[in-house]
């Protein structure tokens, strides 16, 4: 489309509610020629929102300092990229004095490990910060993945890492939904695509080729067989992807029938019973639940929305303290970091 940059320069975000396939997508796409998203990173948001810390990066110490903070926690899961730590201190270091240059720089050197030319990042949680990820990457292209939402939350009980309750996961998805569809309006069909898992699973070689008109790219059958890259792209610790290791099948679907209890359900389709309709998703007419258990909800849904709020509008009153240009990843027509150079005191 005329106005935005090749292919190449426009980062992949996948997100989605917990469970809704995200690991199937991210590994689709890391199946294509050109393009790798490697397992979750958790580095990029704590990044952005810690940015004071490092200072001006203008200065090399500062950008050493940004560059440690992604390589140095084990929290981060840089580890799982299988990226020498040096080479990418040195490469942030020598590299543009932008928050978005810097993270990019590592995606960049993932996709060099394959010899890929496109690049992008996976975490489902990324539908609570879409403004915050398209500030650090303003041409990024962004793929939500939609699943029925009794299945996410069905599946989200059994996670050994998942420790909020029912009313948690009900609410996640209901979140998930609508911050989506906030973003979708916003950002508009150039830079944010919705699919449905039920639909990828019963038709992968139809959906992945209309993911790759969106993002620009040919579509190339060995996307549909993501297994065969699931063994370098899955770390072994995550044993609850082990699905990933076989062909696409959609057996987990409707599996909400037999995770859920009947109140669970029943709460279920009732406050998200427009968002599953409108999605596509048959009501099983489940009775209505206790007032017990709506007001349970609708505290949780309250407490996390409000924090949501919180969040977005602190980083809103940061943003007035800086300029995008401090921010913003800065890339040359090629898709690698710019070599422009950024004097101290400089407003560029």
């Amino acid at each position: 489309m005329d106005g935005w940059p090749s292919p190449a320069e426009r980062m992949i975000i996948i997100l989605g509610c917990p469970r809704s396939g995200t690991t199937l997508l991210q590994l689709m796409l890391h199946a294509h020629p050109r393009i790798a998203i490697p397992p979750e990173t958790r580095f990029m948001l704590d990044v952005y929102r810690h940015r004071a810390r490092f200072g001006d990066l203008r200065e090399a110490a500062n950008r050493r300092k940004l560059a440690e903070a992604v390589v140095g926690p084990r929290n981060t899961r840089y580890g799982d990229l299988k990226l020498d730590r040096e080479e990418t201190v040195a490469a942030i270091v020598e590299g543009p004095p932008t928050v978005g240059s810097a993270l990019g720089t590592v995606f960049r050197q993932y996709a060099r490990r394959f010899d890929k030319q496109r690049w992008g990042d996976k975490r489902p949680g990324y539908y609570q910060a879409v403004e915050e990820l398209h500030r650090m990457f303003p041409h990024a292209q962004f793929i939500h993945l939609i699943r029925d939402g009794r299945d996410c939350v069905g599946s989200l009980k059994q996670m050994p890492w998942y420790k909020q309750t029912s009313y948690h996961a009900i609410s996640t998805w209901a979140e998930a939904i609508d911050y989506g569809r906030a973003a979708a309006r916003r950002l508009g069909p150039d830079t944010f695509y919705e699919l449905r898992y039920e639909d990828l699973v019963a038709d992968p070689a139809g959906e992945l080729a209309a993911v790759c008109e969106f993002l620009g790219e040919e579509f190339d059958p060995v996307m549909c067989e993501p297994r065969r890259v699931a063994k370098s792209a899955v770390p072994k610790f995550k044993t609850w992807h082990q699905n990933t290791r076989r062909d696409v099948n959609a057996t987990s679907s409707g599996s909400w029938q037999d995770r859920l209890e009947p109140w669970e359900a029943a709460l279920a389709e009732t406050v998200l019973g427009k968002r599953l309709r409108e999605n596509g998703y048959e009501l099983s007419g489940a009775p209505r639940p206790s007032a017990g258990h709506l007001a349970r909800y609708a505290r949780v849904s309250t407490r996390r929305r409000l924090a949501h709020r919180k969040r977005t509008w602190l980083d809103r009153a940061r943003r007035l303290r800086e300029s995008d240009s401090r921010v913003a990843i800065v890339t040359s027509e090629a898709g690698s970091a710019a070599s422009t150079e950024y004097p101290a005191g400089s407003d560029t």
